[in-house]
């Protein structure tokens, strides 16, 4: 003890600070651990593996905990940039930059899944906070902040709820829902047990019969695109795939290069006699930019099957061009042919980026698809589980809706 002037005595003043800042070590110690196991939910959930996805429902619980505003956007930002992890050695490979631009552009990244979770964040539990969750999680569905919703929990309804639907759907968002309530472990406890039955009783997508997903191995530069020799392998493989049995051959993003009236004239004569129907990946440029497509091609002719709705941003789907008065980049068509049509089967055509976001396959799923096709070419993700991760998401909505699912990369 130590005395003032009038000679009373007081407590240490050292002593006082320890209760003073208490609630803001509290807080910051909170956070720092939410921080923690948002990345980790983020990293092992986002993987690439299918058995981990799940982990992804425990993100709003740890968002609904967060103790204040924030602390809500550090708990975000921790699981989208740990689930977004392979971004920066992508940008390298893709743009030949160094680690800095990768860097920038995988934070730059984060900033609309931070911003929105962290604006709609509240302090007071309740209904309140649900529906602000919900709200947020819309939000990071559908344009223009869905544009870069990757790793959104919801994706994972289709591992936990195979084959349910709609309804599948509906499932997995109360589920997420009351993970922001005091009753999320109870909710936990529930998403375990379905998710013990799904894995117990799992079964891939089918494979529908004559229809076949042909990878490639062609790696890829910015900037390049197939030549003669490429295309020529490319038919080849078309070729032995026919010769096998297979009626139609999926190929992956970019398959067919710039698709001109040159190589439509190479791919129908080489294929003239051969019965099989081709989907492959293309770009078609005109005076304003290009689209990324899919074209159809038999040995009868040829025809663009698919307009991409969603072009990876930053190295595709470059709209401040315009505004510049440019001219490049690829156009985002939305909203645009959802459901495409090729020898009476209704196609769900997602194309690399659409794989890792939330409204193309759900407007097409409004459609009554028979069969999801995914294509991408990853040649940039080397060094990454970014193929892992589109593969997983891909397989995931297509076990959601019950539908047979073709896949084809080139890496």
């Amino acid at each position: 003890m130590t005395r003032d002037i009038s000679g009373r005595s007081r407590p240490p003043v050292s002593s006082a600070w320890p209760i003073q800042s208490s609630p803001f070590v509290r807080d910051a110690i909170k956070t720092a651990g939410l921080m923690a196991l948002a990345a980790a939910t983020g990293a092992i959930g986002w993987n690439g593996s299918l058995l981990t996805l799940p982990l992804a429902f425990a993100f709003p619980v740890l968002w609904a905990n967060s103790p204040s505003r924030i602390a809500a956007g550090i708990v975000s930002a921790g699981y989208f940039l740990a689930a977004s992890r392979g971004l920066p050695q992508g940008v390298v490979n893709y743009f030949g930059s160094g680690i800095a631009e990768g860097l920038a552009l995988w934070l730059g990244a984060s900033l609309a899944f931070v911003a929105v979770h962290a604006v709609l964040w509240t302090s007071r539990p309740g209904t309140g906070r649900t529906l602000r969750y919900a709200a947020a999680a819309i939000l990071m569905s559908v344009p223009p902040f869905g544009i870069v919703g990757w790793a959104h929990p919801i994706t994972a309804a289709g591992i936990v709820f195979p084959g349910w639907g709609w309804w599948g759907l509906v499932a997995a968002a109360i589920g997420l829902l009351a993970m922001t309530t005091k009753f999320w472990p109870i909710a936990t406890l529930v998403w375990g047990g379905a998710f013990a039955w799904s894995a117990a009783t799992w079964t891939e997508p089918s494979l529908p019969q004559g229809w076949i997903g042909v990878d490639t191995k062609f790696g890829g530069e910015r900037g390049t695109y197939a030549g003669l020799f490429q295309h020529r392998e490319t038919i080849a493989a078309v070729k032995a795939a026919a010769a096998q049995g297979n009626k139609i051959v999926v190929l992956p993003e970019g398959a067919a290069g710039v698709w001109t009236p040159t190589v439509e004239r190479l791919w129908v004569r080489e294929l003239k006699g051969v019965d099989v129907t081709v989907n492959a990946g293309a770009i078609l440029v005109d005076g304003q930019g290009y689209d990324n497509v899919m074209v159809e091609i038999s040995g009868e002719g040829a025809r663009i099957l698919y307009r991409e709705r969603m072009p990876v941003p930053i190295s595709m789907w470059q709209p401040w061009l315009t505004l510049i008065g440019e001219s490049g980049g690829a156009r985002a068509h939305f909203f645009a042919n959802p459901i495409v049509e090729t020898g009476g089967v209704r196609l769900v055509p997602l194309i690399c980026y659409e794989q890792l976001i939330v409204w193309p396959v759900l407007q097409s799923a409004l459609y009554a698809p028979d069969i999801i096709v995914a294509t991408g070419n990853g040649w940039w993700t080397d060094g990454t589980s970014i193929v892992a991760i589109q593969k997983s998401a891909s397989i995931a909505w297509a076990r959601l809706f019950d539908l047979p699912l073709i896949m084809a990369f080139n890496i």
